[in-house]
């Protein structure tokens, strides 16, 4: 079988799986959503990467003496039905790369990344993402068990904070704007200052 080192080679109205994605040798960044291609963005912007690691560094701080890790982008999350049970590469149809991700069960990482859902997913959205990180990976979130998703939108200097409720739904748990405090939901002794984050507004 040829090398697949370009977006070309592969047929995107088909449906592929962790085993295929893990053959591919692209230069552009993709994502599976239940098994079809999607292209991520190009590059972050400057704003987008100054967030991620101000995030990532308050979290990374928060977290390094309990049991939980913290992830940032690039770095693969395998999702799929949390009623599923650890499945294998074959089986696995969405692979996905949140920006920052906090992951407390060390079972669930190997090698390759995550293998099931994050404690807790935050994705940065541009104007060009928001579809897509509010409802199609919002309901991938959500299905696989992901137990608290945040928004942030850098234009609009907000978090939006999600949280699975007993329905396996998402929830609007609260918005901060900029100056607020933001308060996880898992971790409530956990704060990041929106003026720090968001420093120019």
């Amino acid at each position: 079988m040829a090398k697949i080192t370009q977006l070309s080679q592969l047929d995107l109205t088909a449906s592929y799986s962790y085993a295929d994605y893990m053959t591919w040798q692209l230069s552009e960044t993709v994502e599976l959503i239940k098994g079809k291609i999607s292209l991520m963005a190009p590059a972050p912007n400057v704003d987008h990467q100054r967030l991620s690691m101000y995030l990532s560094s308050q979290l990374f701080n928060y977290s390094r003496h309990k049991s939980c890790q913290v992830f940032a982008a690039p770095f693969d999350v395998r999702l799929y039905d949390r009623r599923k049970s650890l499945l294998a590469n074959q089986e696995i149809f969405t692979v996905v790369q949140p920006d920052i991700c906090v992951i407390c069960d060390p079972d669930k990482l190997d090698e390759q990344g995550c293998n099931g859902a994050p404690d807790w997913i935050i994705e940065i959205v541009s104007k060009s993402s928001a579809k897509k990180d509010a409802q199609i990976k919002s309901a991938l979130y959500a299905e696989s068990g992901v137990q608290e998703y945040w928004l942030v939108f850098p234009y609009e200097t907000l978090i939006q904070q999600f949280v699975l409720n007993a329905q396996g739904q998402y929830q609007l748990h609260c918005s901060f704007a900029a100056n607020d405090l933001a308060n996880s939901y898992l971790f409530p002794d956990l704060s990041i200052d929106l003026g720090e984050l968001f420093p120019d507004h």
